[in-house]
C-alpha cells in the first residue's frame, strides 16, 4: 500500500534559488509539506535536494504540475510503502534525467 509519495527536487549550488522557488510554489499551490534544503548529498541522493511529501490522491495533479513547472530541475519521485530499497529503485518516476542513487544505505 502506498502511504504517500516523496518528490525530491535535486539541485546544484547554482540552482538553490530555483529549487527554493519551485518548492515554495508547490507548497503555495498544493499545501505540500516541504522539508529542509540539503546543500550536499544526503541519504541515497547524489546532490543537493529537498523533499516534498504528496498524498496519493494528489500525486496525479502534482506530477502534472511538476512536468510543466520544474524549470529544468530534476525531480525524483517515489512511492513510500515501507520498503525503502524498492521505493527508491522500483517505485520511482523521474522528471528530467535520472541520476544514480546510493542504494547501499538500505542494506
Amino acid at each position: 500500500m502506498i502511504r504517500d509519495f516523496h518528490a525530491h527536487i535535486y539541485f546544484d549550488a547554482d540552482e538553490v534559488e530555483a529549487a527554493k522557488a519551485l518548492g515554495t510554489a508547490a507548497q503555495d499551490r498544493f499545501g505540500l509539506p516541504v522539508g529542509h534544503y540539503h546543500l550536499r548529498p544526503v541519504g541515497p541522493h547524489p546532490r543537493g535536494s529537498v523533499q516534498m511529501t504528496v498524498p496519493p490522491d494528489r500525486f496525479g495533479e502534482v506530477a502534472q504540475w511538476l512536468v510543466l513547472n520544474r524549470g529544468g530541475l530534476t525531480v525524483f519521485a517515489h512511492a513510500s510503502t515501507g520498503d525503502d530499497r524498492a521505493d527508491h529503485s522500483e517505485h520511482v518516476i523521474w522528471f528530467g534525467p535520472s541520476e544514480p542513487l546510493d542504494l547501499s544505505i538500505f542494506g
